[in-house]
């Protein structure tokens, strides 16, 4: 058993992630999976968890993180009115048929595959935010069907996979066709309702009986490190959908753009580093 000192310090870690990832709920609509989903992977090795199950323990405790802050953050955003609530009614079946694909595809693929799909995702969508962000117009109107609803299924999907709220691919799509950033990061918050809904019952469902798990798992789902993390993420969200309005939003994007690349490094280290 490691030393009390070292497991304080890893609830420590939580606890900041959970901070941080509720602020980032609010600020980027995202749900905060992009820091948990490290962050769990960290956690759960040291705690001597199989390799075979980690990141998937990984993608389904952040999913299910997602549920509580997403919804907290879409209704927080609603009451601006800045939501666009049109494009979410069309998305009620592609997004959340995408997300329950991706944990169809989690069942089947080794928690090596996870890593590194999240490790390329993550270089892609990091260099987006360096590079292009607000520099590259597909048009001036969202696309209409069947590009809408294969846009939504994607979304979901790749997100489903990330453990992520799908805010880094719907805040792309719709800044691409000339919304702006502060509506589309508010409509992302319920995107990440669609995904993260279905999903946690998928993962939940691809993981039950797997061998490995550690205590108090449902399914890929940990409800030890949910309860460590829940109640702070909850109560920061609303405060990071205050920041979404206030703050400078390069600024932020450079900030997670570098998150993102360390976290991508790190994984890539995991795969071919030793």
């Amino acid at each position: 058993m490691p030393p009390i000192a070292d497991i304080l310090f890893f609830v420590a870690l939580l606890v900041a992630a959970g901070a941080v990832a509720g602020l980032l709920a609010g600020v980027f609509g995202i749900g905060g999976g992009a820091v948990l989903v490290p962050v769990f992977y960290q956690v759960f090795g040291y705690a001597g968890i199989p390799e075979e199950v980690i990141m998937h323990l990984a993608v389904g405790t952040s999913t299910a993180l997602i549920v509580p802050t997403s919804i907290r953050s879409f209704q927080a955003h609603r009451k601006r009115g800045a939501v666009d609530m049109d494009l979410l009614k069309g998305w009620m079946i592609a997004v959340p048929l995408g997300a329950l694909a991706a944990t169809v595809v989690a069942a089947y693929v080794s928690s090596a595959g996870l890593r590194l799909f999240f490790a390329v995702m993550g270089l892609v969508l990091a260099a987006r935010m360096l590079f292009l962000s607000n520099r590259m117009h597909l048009g001036t109107e969202l696309p209409g069907q069947p590009a809408r609803f294969l846009t939504g299924s994607a979304i979901g999907l790749f997100s489903g996979l990330m453990g992520v709220g799908g805010g880094v691919f719907n805040n792309t799509f719709m800044t691409l066709y000339g919304r702006p950033i502060h509506q589309a990061v508010a409509t992302s918050s319920g995107v990440g309702v669609l995904i993260s809904i279905p999903a946690f019952f998928g993962f939940i469902y691809a993981g039950w009986g797997e061998a490995g798990l550690p205590p108090f798992s449902t399914g890929y789902v940990n409800w030890i490190a949910f309860a460590v993390i829940f109640p702070i993420a909850m109560l920061v969200t609303p405060y990071g959908a205050q920041l979404a309005h206030r703050l400078n939003k390069r600024q932020l994007e450079l900030g997670f753009a570098v998150f993102l690349l360390f976290v991508s490094a790190r994984f890539f280290w995991s795969l071919y580093g030793g």
